[in-house]
């Protein structure tokens, strides 16, 4: 893709995402992506040789493959938003198989899914395509619903499905968060034992983080911190939206924050926003992932393409979109995985 058809999704907008300079963290003092991020950055760390190897095993498959970058295709809605309700608009995804060939001929670096989805293909594909296991859903039968993400299965047994990584999800602020949080931790202490990479899905459940119309969920700095607790129990990749807004913790007047935040490490456009993420990953030392969020149909190409720049100008790792991609017929979600990694591949996209 060239910036020409970029520009043209973007539309009025273009200059506003790819003209942006940031003038918060300046890009100098970022670990950025690289094709040898895992020689820069990540051979000073405690992570062994084997999980050094599985993170190269990431970043060199796929279109993106020695760029640093990752597009991961994420599916484990059938779980977390129901079965029927994520797979009605194609049912053919209620096979793993079409899971599996999505990411495949997407072109992604990886696929991230359930122990039951990768492990009824692993024998045909887990060598030709790096599967990425989610230990933990929130299962939404229980009535009534809660925040609540339990284990569904064991490290061991995604390191014997042949996976290079588990992933997790912690609903930060939640009634449960501490139980997760020492949960989490263990498993990723055992992963890193085993040598897989670990990606947390660093995400916000509370009705108390909606006020006055305004949902901070998505707020910069309450993401930011969560981000920050996630490395802080050694994620080595971290999933997080894209934020919406920002003063979360002024506004519900909890917490701690110094205005600072605000005006010198942050302001209200996206990009200064999402690189307030990336700063909370020790400068980007622990690579940021934007996560591609619901599918709206029409703007789905568009939406994808903006989230892509955001995160790729504020110094992100990359992106994960499922139900933008699986939720449409396979050639349309192949061809907006394609988009989305041509932003990547694009160098006239620069860090901002």
């Amino acid at each position: 893709m060239s910036t020409k058809k970029i520009v043209d999704l973007l539309g009025d907008e273009a200059s506003h995402y790819l003209d942006y300079t940031c003038k918060t963290i300046d890009k100098s003092l970022l670990h950025l992506p690289s094709p040898d991020v895992v020689d820069k950055v990540w051979v000073q760390s405690d992570r062994n040789t084997p999980t050094l190897n599985n993170f190269q095993i990431l970043l060199n498959h796929g279109r993106l493959a020695g760029t640093g970058y990752l597009s991961i295709l994420p599916v484990d809605q059938g779980i977390e938003h129901t079965a029927g309700a994520s797979f009605a608009p194609n049912p053919l995804y209620f096979d793993p198989e079409n899971i599996i060939r999505l990411a495949v001929e997407g072109g992604c670096n990886a696929v991230a899914s359930t122990f039951g989805v990768l492990g009824s293909v692993a024998r045909k594909y887990a060598h030709k395509i790096p599967f990425i296991v989610k230990l933990n859903h929130n299962e939404l039968l229980s009535y009534p619903n809660t925040y609540n993400q339990i284990m569904f299965g064991s490290v061991k047994e995604a390191w014997n499905m042949g996976a290079v990584a588990v992933g997790a999800t912690i609903y930060f602020g939640s009634e449960e968060s501490r139980r997760q949080i020492i949960e989490v931790a263990e498993a990723f202490e055992y992963a890193h034992e085993l040598g897989m990479v670990t990606i947390l899905w660093c995400y916000l459940r509370n009705e108390a983080f909606k006020k006055d119309d305004v949902d901070y969920h998505a707020s910069a700095d309450l993401t930011g911190q969560a981000n920050h607790l996630g490395v802080t129990i050694k994620a080595d990749i971290v999933k997080q939206k894209l934020p919406a807004n920002n003063g979360g913790f002024v506004n519900l007047g909890f917490g701690k924050s110094d205005k600072r935040m605000y005006t010198e490490l942050s302001s209200v456009h996206p990009i200064d926003m999402c690189r307030y993420q990336i700063v909370n990953g020790y400068m980007g030392r622990v690579g940021l992932i934007n996560s591609g969020g619901e599918s709206l149909g029409a703007s789905d190409m568009k939406d994808a393409v903006v989230t892509a720049v955001v995160n790729k100008r504020a110094g992100g790792m990359g992106l994960i979109s499922g139900r933008k991609a699986f939720q449409r017929p396979m050639k349309e979600g192949i061809e907006l995985l394609n988009t989305i990694q041509d932003v990547y591949l694009d160098k006239d996209i620069t860090i901002a």
